[in-house]
């Protein structure tokens, strides 16, 4: 994620990359072999999209406010979903190319979050209609919703057991998480570098904007911050995979991905702005790579889980509590 955020400013390899990344491996973890034999090799074949579906037009970060549903069949054979979704990234894709969404629904509708389900949604069978939104940044991939009419999936497509949803999709959360401030870090300390080499040529006033301390100061705070979350992002990833093997906690981890993904982007934001700041007006020309990784950037201070989420998960962590309580 780091090193294709440097060479793509516009974000959009970079979620071609984290989202089917992070959310196909639950479907590793927790899909059932059927599944993952007949989805998988297409995933990591870049063949069919693998993406998330748990946002909704008035459902964010309250999912217990979902209004997706999921029944069993009345034969038996499979489940039946109604709903829609909203927000969601590669729609034109999953819908063109071939694949579909790791989805959220209701199952239990008395037991809130507590009786949901997660499967796997295709988004090529009948019964499925995609709207595509107009974003202000990452052009090169499509964010949008879709409508969900009696699409009925096989039994093999849930993942984990059912009404045990809410606490799964959190480890997808938080492998994109990760990924997302690995991203954030890799844009931010890019834009650093091409300011760096424009300060050192462009002269002003005799000199190159470089020796000025107005340029230099800021310069190294924004430096210093990118390589903080850096760190602390492969950190946060390490203790995901540590976590696996039994020698990390479950709300360690969620904390340190937390730290990660509330801080990368809000500084990387501001690297980037600084960057542009510096060049003049050719930091706000089409010319400058710097205004469309501003732009994507943005993106991830709500995409994956809000920066108000993120303080919240810390917050209770820190206060002894753990960060699924209350929900």
């Amino acid at each position: 994620g780091e090193e294709l955020a440097r060479v793509d400013p516009t974000g959009s390899t970079c979620v071609y990359y984290l989202v089917p990344a992070a959310w196909g491996r639950l479907i590793w973890l927790y899909g059932t072999v059927e599944a993952k034999e007949e989805l998988l090799p297409r995933f990591t074949r870049g063949e069919w999209w693998c993406g998330v579906a748990t946002t909704e037009a008035d459902t964010g970060s309250d999912l217990g406010n979902m209004q997706t549903t999921i029944r069993p069949a009345e034969d038996e054979d499979g489940y039946i979903v109604n709903g829609a979704k909203q927000y969601i990234s590669g729609v034109r894709e999953a819908s063109t190319r071939g694949g579909g969404h790791v989805t959220l629904a209701r199952q239990d509708l008395e037991s809130g979050v507590r009786g949901m389900t997660l499967f796997f949604l295709p988004l090529t069978v009948d019964g499925i209609e995609i709207t595509i939104d107009r974003e202000m940044g990452r052009e090169g991939i499509s964010t949008g919703g879709f409508r969900i009419d009696d699409v009925r999936i096989p039994s093999y497509y849930v993942l984990g057991e059912p009404n045990r949803g809410f606490y799964i999709v959190h480890e997808g959360y938080e492998a994109a998480r990760g990924i997302i401030a690995c991203v954030c870090a890799g844009a931010g300390l890019k834009a650093l570098e091409n300011a760096v080499a424009y300060v050192k040529e462009r002269r002003a006033f005799g000199r190159p904007l470089g020796r000025y301390q107005g340029i230099q100061f800021p310069l190294a705070e924004h430096w210093a911050r990118l390589q903080m979350v850096r760190d602390w992002s492969y950190k946060a990833l390490r203790l995901m995979d540590q976590e696996r093997e039994g020698k990390a906690g479950r709300f360690e981890v969620s904390q340190a991905i937390a730290v990660a993904k509330l801080f990368s982007p809000m500084w990387a934001f501001d690297a980037i702005n600084f960057a542009m700041q510096v060049q003049g007006a050719f930091g706000y020309s089409q010319e400058c790579d710097e205004q469309r990784a501003l732009r994507a950037i943005r993106s991830f201070g709500w995409a994956e889980g809000t920066s108000e989420i993120m303080r919240l998960i810390i917050a209770r962590e820190v206060l002894g509590g753990s960060s699924w309580k209350g929900y």
